[in-house]
């Protein structure tokens, strides 16, 4: 669980997103960060029990600076108002399908994972073993479990082809899968479960449910 003093400072700060007012709740801040470094710390052990291949990684491996990189953006906010870990075999920096905690109270928070926006050699790469491994793919993604937790992978826009790639007929069974430039599925948390003491075990049952996609996807990246 998280605490609800941690919560209460990302939702301060998403009001006072300026140095001045960080600086001067500077300890806030630092309690917020050991709190949620302490959960991912009991998680990673959690979601090691089942995926022995994240067994070496660390809370610091896996989350991320509260500070924004504004070089090329045009919100100029200096900091988010998240605290996120991405977890895989390689840590956060590891282009590799992974598992993913997001939390954002107010109603932003989700947990989930894939592999988001995948490189052109990454999606040749996935497209092919989707192309022939298509039973194998569709009895994970459509799935009554799979279907239960996430509904169905991830289809926002700009993140999948409105026409089958070069190399693809309209008529593959798979095609609305290969279309995709994203393979990932979340499901949402709201405030009330991340200060719940089942959240532990609650993310790393969902991350359990998630475990095949992830394998199918980085045995397609490896090969």
């Amino acid at each position: 669980m998280l605490e609800a003093t941690t919560l209460k400072f990302l939702k301060d700060l998403k009001k006072n997103n300026n140095k001045p007012w960080f600086d001067a709740n500077r300890k806030q801040y630092e309690l917020a960060k050991a709190d949620f470094t302490e959960f991912v710390t009991k998680l990673l052990v959690a979601i090691a029990k089942n995926d022995p291949s994240i067994a070496t990684q660390t809370a610091k491996d896996c989350t991320f600076r509260i500070n924004r990189d504004v070089r090329f953006s045009k919100n100029k906010d200096p900091y988010k108002t998240n605290m996120g870990a991405g977890i895989s075999k390689g840590g956060k920096k590891m282009n590799v399908a992974g598992y993913y905690f997001h939390c954002e109270p107010g109603g932003n928070s989700f947990i989930g994972g894939g592999l988001y926006m995948a490189e052109p050699d990454q999606l040749k790469k996935i497209r092919q073993e989707i192309d022939y491994n298509w039973p194998e793919f569709q009895k994970i993604v459509e799935g009554k479990k799979f279907k239960s937790v996430f509904g169905s992978l991830s289809r926002e826009e700009g993140l999948f082809l409105t026409r089958e790639p070069k190399g693809y007929e309209k008529d593959n069974p798979a095609i609305e899968y290969i279309k995709l430039k994203s393979f990932t599925a979340i499901t949402p948390l709201t405030d009330a479960d991340l200060t719940s003491k089942d959240l532990i075990k609650k993310t790393a049952t969902v991350f359990a449910t998630l475990q095949p996609l992830l394998e199918f996807l980085n045995r397609a990246l490896e090969g």
